[in-house]
């Protein structure tokens, strides 16, 4: 099924067919995104579910990749839903696949970086949402931005540079061994001026 809203199609899909935009994901807020879906009644879920689009560009084989969502789509698979509404916002689906993922980070609509930070291959992007691996800092990031650590904030992945960010002033172990007190830490380290470059910074000079 396929409808035209404010010069967007809405089409509605098989979440399990759609394809994902970065390798990671913050397993920890797919946690909470699956608690949360687990407390709505069937008409709330299906209130979620109108209120989130998925915005995707139509690529390669004519298949949908996802710009957003990725945790909510993990959760949902997870939860057994089959079905989500999504945006078109682009149809690029005539280019070559490796054309096609240089123009997707060229409008930073691609994000491919693993669960090291390290930046890899676009053939290292998984090829379904319930691929996407687990970065603990970015489980990390999530938790603190739901905190009030830094505000919520368009900018394309910006919870993954706070997890760079983190990454690089917290030690995994200390993640592995609690990861409230790592949370504790990070809510600290977030208020510093020297994370003033990050998009939702909060803190103060």
């Amino acid at each position: 099924m396929t409808v035209v809203f404010s010069n967007q199609f809405v089409v509605k899909a098989k979440l399990a067919d759609l394809l994902p935009t970065q390798v990671t994901v913050g397993y920890a807020e797919v946690k909470q995104k699956r608690e949360e879906w687990k407390l709505l009644s069937k008409k709330q879920r299906q209130s979620v579910l109108d209120q989130h689009w998925f915005p995707t560009v139509l690529g390669p084989k004519r298949r949908y990749y996802v710009l957003d969502h990725h945790h909510l789509g993990m959760a949902l698979l997870e939860e057994q839903q089959k079905t989500v509404h999504l945006t078109v916002l682009k149809d690029l689906s005539w280019l070559e696949p490796d054309t096609f993922w240089h123009v997707m980070e060229f409008h930073q609509w691609a994000h491919p970086f693993d669960e090291t930070g390290k930046r890899v291959d676009f053939r290292r992007i998984p090829r379904t949402i319930s691929g996407l691996k687990n970065d603990h800092y970015r489980s990390l990031a999530g938790l603190a931005r739901r905190a009030g650590a830094f505000a919520k904030e368009v900018t394309p992945f910006s919870e993954f540079l706070w997890s760079d960010y983190f990454r690089t002033r917290i030690d995994k172990r200390q993640i592995a061994k609690s990861m409230e007190a790592a949370l504790v830490l990070a809510c600290e380290l977030a208020k510093r001026p020297e994370a003033s470059y990050l998009p939702g910074w909060v803190g103060k000079l």
